[in-house]
């Protein structure tokens, strides 16, 4: 249906191999030969990714990073070269010179670039002699991700993730070189700070001079950056590690990489234009086109009324459509009770999909789909000669089914599927639903990369558990400026200048233009109970530095590693990271986190209290 991602991936370059020794283990790459070399002599190094003996010539096909290579061992041609053709198996560590042969019409190979030509070994040394692997690299079938991360350094050998390490250099690569032709200058900020207990728990490191005290992994570079917008460095940006000991997900690390970004004497435009050139840049770099921009705005109202969601993927349309006014008066009860608590009917017209999906189906796997939303239950219809088609449709009168199939944009063979519940659990339930149903009806081009801004974020949500408001982004984010006036009457309406980049269903990045001036910041502080006292403990360094002379200023953090999973079209991060962690925040490879010796607990003054074993 859609167009493979073979047909934009990359191409995986081969390096031209360069040296000022005149010994070298190998002159070309394993994916460097081509017709033009026939008759030159090569040398060349890698490890053995097939093997097979044809009785009186032995095949090897020999690997590195840049592709594949065929070899050909004649047996008779010495007894050392038999002797070490004949014991090579998956994964050896080979060196072979030879020469550079033409396969001949019947035997070229069109899948691989050096498919015209082998390697007629003249001489050859086992650089290297690996044990069984527990999986093979270029394997059809996979093993278990946690036996793949336990022998990483065999997993990162498979083509798939040495193309995603490529594609992830060449973004990284896009984007040093779009801001430094902007005059960015790449700072790097401190990874041993100091706590500020905020959103995610932070990776706590104790320290051994100062007895009982510890510094903190960063979060993000969040307040170093703005210090630096006072400094006058006024284009700052970092490829920063950062660090959150939060419960993991597939798209979620422990330790992760965001392309950290600040800029003075800027407002939203600046902001906004800055990246969509930065995003254009890295679709060019692994696409080879650049992305058209402005990429399109939205609001924060808009896109939670149209799909339910702060981070819509637009691959696809599928919008929710409110239909609680056309149902207050029906004599459906579960509608017309909704909307009479204050609540809402909002549903989702599937286009042609009426036979799609079986009652089965929708009594029990879509229902069960939305209730883990919280929604109680999920009503549905057909539109069948105009009408609605369904056991529930006997309650709406002929002028309301016309009404809700107007505002539904139905036609005949659509499916209307509704949640009747209040405004959070409706968003939530359909958001999923659509995010389901574009998937399973396969409504979107997966190798699509669809780029939106969602603006005018609230300031700040209200928190029921603790009867106080929470920050919606952190508490730094600038007020909207048509909307100070709600401080004293309804804080809850007052919107931030933040902003966030979705890309394909995800948060790709997020930001907001800053408060420069140390009154709007405590005016926020004391909006969020977060007393004088407390906000000097906590972020007393950065009000410091705002007391002298402040910019206005504002930044953005996008996450490498997610984009890097977007270009490659993966929904796993850990497949876009070199060494990553299990959703356990463990590395099976290194067996980390381990216990320490005793003598290093001593020194810290750390005395552990673990509950006794059962």
């Amino acid at each position: 249906m859609f167009a493979s991602f073979a047909t934009w991936l990359p191409h995986v370059g081969v390096a031209k191999l360069k040296s000022r020794n005149t010994k070298v283990l190998r002159t070309k790459t394993c994916g460097e030969l081509n017709a033009s070399h026939v008759g030159q002599t090569e040398t060349l190094a890698g490890w053995v990714d097939k093997y097979r003996d044809h009785g009186g010539v032995v095949f090897i096909d020999l690997r590195d990073r840049y592709g594949i290579t065929q070899i050909s061992f004649k047996l008779d041609t010495s007894s050392d070269i038999q002797e070490l053709a004949q014991s090579l198996r998956y994964e050896d560590v080979v060196q072979v010179t030879g020469t550079v042969v033409s396969r001949g019409e019947g035997n070229i190979n069109p899948k691989l670039p050096t498919g015209e030509i082998e390697v007629a070994a003249a001489s050859a040394k086992l650089l290297n002699k690996s044990r069984t692997p527990p999986f093979e690299p270029r394997g059809e079938t996979l093993p278990n991700e946690e036996l793949r991360l336990q022998y990483r350094f065999i997993d990162l050998r498979r083509p798939p993730l040495q193309r995603n390490m490529m594609i992830r250099h060449k973004l990284t690569k896009a984007v040093r070189d779009y801001f430094d032709g902007l005059e960015f200058l790449e700072i790097e900020t401190p990874i041993l700070g100091r706590s500020t207990p905020e959103g995610a728990r932070d990776y706590l490191v104790p320290s051994r001079v100062h007895e009982g005290s510890f510094y903190a992994l960063p979060q993000s570079p969040q307040l170093f950056k703005q210090i630096l917008m006072v400094a006058g460095y006024d284009r700052y940006y970092q490829i920063a590690r950062c660090f959150r000991d939060e419960d993991l997900r597939a798209d979620r690390q422990p330790e992760f990489t965001q392309i950290d970004v600040e800029m003075a004497f800027v407002e939203l435009e600046d902001i906004l234009s800055t990246i969509d050139g930065l995003v254009s840049a890295m679709h060019e770099s692994v696409r080879g086109k650049p992305l058209p921009t402005p990429l399109p705005r939205y609001t924060h109202a808009e896109v939670m009324e149209k799909y339910g969601t702060d981070k819509p993927d637009l691959r696809f349309e599928l919008p929710i459509s409110n239909i609680s006014d056309l149902v207050a008066d029906s004599d459906f009860g579960v509608f017309k009770n909704t909307v009479a608590d204050g609540n809402f009917v909002r549903g989702l017209c599937i286009k042609e999909a009426a036979d799609k999906y079986s009652r089965r189906v929708l009594d029990n796997d879509l229902k069960g789909l939305v209730g883990t939303y919280g929604a109680k239950g999920l009503a549905y219809f057909k539109v069948t000669d105009g009408k609605l088609d369904s056991s529930i449709a006997k309650f709406f009168n002929d002028e309301q089914q016309q009404a809700i199939i107007e505002r539904m944009s139905g036609e005949d063979g659509d499916l209307l599927v509704f949640v009747a519940d209040t405004w959070s659990v409706s968003c939530a339930a359909l958001a999923a639903l659509r995010n389901f149903l574009g998937k399973d009806l396969e409504l979107y081009d997966p190798t699509e990369i669809n780029c939106l801004w969602v603006l005018d974020f609230p300031l700040v949500t209200w928190n029921e558990d603790e009867n106080r408001y929470d920050a919606e982004h952190h508490p730094f984010c600038a007020v909207h400026p048509d909307d100070v006036g709600y401080f004293e009457s309804d804080p809850g309406k007052i919107r931030a200048q933040s902003y966030d980049l979705v890309c394909n269903g995800y948060e790709a990045a997020s930001g907001s233009i800053r408060i420069h001036d140390p009154a709007t910041q405590q005016k926020i502080f004391d909006l969020l109970n977060i007393t004088p006292e407390d906000a000097e403990e906590r972020f007393g360094f950065l009000l410091n530095a705002l007391r002298y002379g402040a910019p206005p200023h504002g930044g953005i953090a996008l996450g490498l590693d997610r984009w890097v999973m977007m270009f490659t079209g993966g929904e796993n991060i850990r497949d876009v990271i070199a060494f990553p962690k299990t959703q356990r925040a463990s590395d099976l490879m290194l067996g980390a986190p381990s216990e320490v010796d005793k003598r290093q607990l001593r020194d810290l003054h750390i005395k552990l209290d673990l509950p006794e074993q059962s």
